[in-house]
């Protein structure tokens, strides 16, 4: 496993992405006049490489960023960390509820939703492998590579059911909103539902399948996330602004 991981480390980044995009569409990936969005992001992976991407993508780094562009009190309160090792984490000073982050890829994420039966030894191992691993090299998304490996915990949020928190996804390019994907049913089945920026049901699916019978209803602050999206992606060719909706405290 070891030796495979640095082979495919040393497979140039274009070589690298023409064969998976191969072995995942089962077509050849066109980077001269790339025309699909799945073609675009890869020719993106190679040309767009601002610097400011790797704060973006850093879960830590990225609080600065929002903080600087849109405002501090839309920010999950961070409730501990960083740590740059598991080890560090002390628990008597966090919450009974919880969740811990990886800050350099993306699904290192845990809820603890009652810190009194919280399998500590079962998150350590994968928070330990996780801290390991750099997510650049398994789609050469470039912001990734030199992300500095840490935890953080932030503050266990809900919504209006008390139970779920649906994450509204917003592709925005050039800066302008395009695209609204709802995350739901993340820890059970979960869904993806895609709507236009005038909350247009879209038939559409990118990894997850899409369920039409249901129904999200309209953000009563739509016309607010679509102003925030806009600021956050200014300056960039195309950039996605996560969201949740939560109930007042």
């Amino acid at each position: 496993m070891w030796i495979t991981d640095m082979v495919i480390r040393c497979i140039p980044d274009t070589i690298y992405l023409k064969c998976m995009y191969r072995i995942v569409t089962g077509k050849k990936l066109d980077l001269r006049h790339p025309k699909t969005f799945n073609e675009k992001l890869q020719w993106l992976k190679l040309h767009d490489r601002n610097p400011k991407y790797t704060k973006m993508v850093d879960k830590y780094e990225v609080r600065q960023y929002i903080k600087e562009t849109i405002g501090e009190e839309y920010l999950i309160p961070l409730v501990g960390g960083p740590w740059e090792r598991f080890d560090d984490i002390d628990f008597s000073k966090l919450p009974k509820q919880f969740v811990l982050k990886c800050t350099h890829d993306s699904g290192s994420v845990v809820i603890c939703r009652d810190k009194d039966n919280f399998d500590i030894e079962g998150v350590r191992k994968k928070f330990n492998r996780a801290l390991k691993g750099n997510f650049f090299y398994g789609g050469r998304e470039w912001p990734y590579k030199n992300v500095k490996p840490r935890i953080i915990a932030e503050k266990y949020m809900v919504d209006e059911s008390g139970k779920n928190l649906n994450d509204y996804k917003i592709f925005n390019f050039n800066g302008i909103p395009k695209l609204i994907q709802v995350d739901f049913n993340r820890f059970e089945n979960h869904r993806h539902n895609y709507y236009s920026t005038t909350w247009d049901f879209m038939n559409v699916y990118i990894n997850y399948s899409n369920d039409p019978d249901v129904k999200i209803d309209c953000p009563k602050n739509l016309d607010e996330l679509l102003k925030l999206a806009k600021k956050l992606s200014h300056g960039s060719i195309h950039l996605r602004t996560d969201f949740y909706l939560v109930s007042a405290d």
